[in-house]
């Protein structure tokens, strides 16, 4: 236990310090930025030095091998880029207690059957280029690459830019049936983002279903103008239906059954305090137990909103940026990791995953470690040692026997 706490704890100091955002608080590590190419060099340095042979593939992905890559690989791993001001444990947990099970692996002498690799996936959450899971869709072909060339950050850098200066070719963006095909099966640790482990007093469980999840640009179009000269009557302020559209979401939700929607970022442009916005944008997540109940949930959300700007004065236009349908994950496959575990819950989530992306093409399971605050993307987001430890075990359990 000694061994594995400290060895667990050199790692994590290691990778701590990296992104810190003063502003926010906790971390701001966004796909190909200078936080997240430090991580990625982590990552390669830690992963070459336990031997593993380390490659990026033609989306930024980073793998490492445990011997030689090959065909019907086990692949464990997750992502270390965050949200904005985001929990520490969220991607970079399953990254550390990947390598850390390989180490247990490693310390049993055991030999493994089958392939063994660790990936790292690029921009799992989406707050640079405003796609979640892009490195999983990419990969798998779910995100179109002509459009993925076609993103751009908020301060304007292109995917292409920022994908070169980690040295992948922006021309080989797209589909990888190669690196695709070698996954045999694939499991991610991840800490829970919930309460469920709390009451259920469970420091390990596995993932059932993930809820289906889209993201959406609202924007309403109206008149700028001067906050002091400009009558009340005669103004097109596109803020007023914004607000009433931001007002409305959780209304709306709360017709579905188990919905969720959230405006968490709101733009106005040009953004002076004296300034009738010219432009509102309004990004809406929202999220249902299925396809048909997030687009209920967003069509009628749209309507109330279209039916606000229209009496400022106002149009609106919408941009779905993303959207997955009810995630299934592997159901023999999730019963055999509670079995091997000792008979650990088995609990749905409603947090988005590159497994959930994976699960379409190849056999996929999810482990959580339990978080003490409930508290995820945003600083308070914890995970205790003891805990950790124990998902580092069971990782290394399951791929012990995926391996064999």
């Amino acid at each position: 236990m000694t061994l594995r706490l400290d060895a667990y704890r050199s790692l994590w100091r290691d990778q701590a310090e990296l992104g810190r955002d003063p502003r926010r608080g906790g971390y701001s590590r966004h796909g190909f930025d200078d936080a997240d190419l430090a991580l990625r060099e982590w990552f390669a340095a830690e992963a070459e030095a336990r031997g593993l042979v380390v490659e990026p593939d033609r989306n930024g992905n980073l793998w490492a091998w445990f011997g030689a890559p090959g065909p019907d690989a086990v692949v464990t791993g997750s992502h270390l880029d965050s949200v904005p001001g985001g929990g520490a444990f969220d991607g970079p947990l399953g990254v550390l207690s990947a390598l850390l099970a390989l180490d247990v692996l490693e310390a049993r002498r055991f030999q493994p059957r089958r392939p063994l690799a660790v990936v790292v996936f690029a921009e799992e959450e989406g707050s640079r280029f405003g796609v979640p899971c892009l490195g999983s869709r990419l990969l798998t072909g779910e995100f179109d690459a002509d459009a993925a060339r076609r993103l751009t950050d908020s301060d304007g850098v292109s995917l292409p830019e920022a994908v070169h200066r980690a040295g992948v070719d922006p021309a080989g963006l797209g589909a990888d049936k190669q690196a695709l095909g070698r996954i045999g099966v694939f499991v991610e640790l991840h800490v829970e983002q919930g309460r469920a482990m709390i009451d259920l007093d469970a420091p390990v469980a596995v993932a059932s279903t993930i809820l289906a999840h889209g993201r959406w640009r609202l924007t309403f179009h109206g008149e700028g103008n001067h906050a002091g000269s400009t009558a009340l009557d005669d103004r097109r302020d596109p803020m007023l239906p914004a607000a009433h559209t931001v007002a409305a979401a959780r209304r709306v939700a709360g017709k579905v059954t188990g919905a969720r929607a959230t405006v968490g970022r709101v733009e106005a442009n040009p953004g002076g305090t004296n300034v009738i916005a010219s432009t509102v944008d309004v990004w809406l997540d929202a999220r249902a137990p299925s396809s048909p109940d997030v687009r209920t949930l967003v069509d009628e959300l749209v309507g109330h909103a279209e039916h606000v700007a229209h009496a400022e004065g106002c149009r609106l236009t919408v941009h779905e940026e993303s959207f997955g349908g009810r995630v299934v994950l592997d159901p023999a496959l999730r019963t055999r990791l509670a079995g091997w575990l000792g008979g650990v819950p088995v609990l749905p989530t409603g947090a988005g995953h590159d497994a959930g992306i994976l699960a379409a093409h190849v056999p996929s399971a999810m482990l959580f470690v339990r978080n003490p605050t409930g508290v995820s993307h945003a600083p308070g987001e914890h995970a205790e040692e003891d805990d950790c430890l124990a998902g580092i075990d069971a990782l290394a359990a399951v791929l012990e026997h995926l391996a064999l």
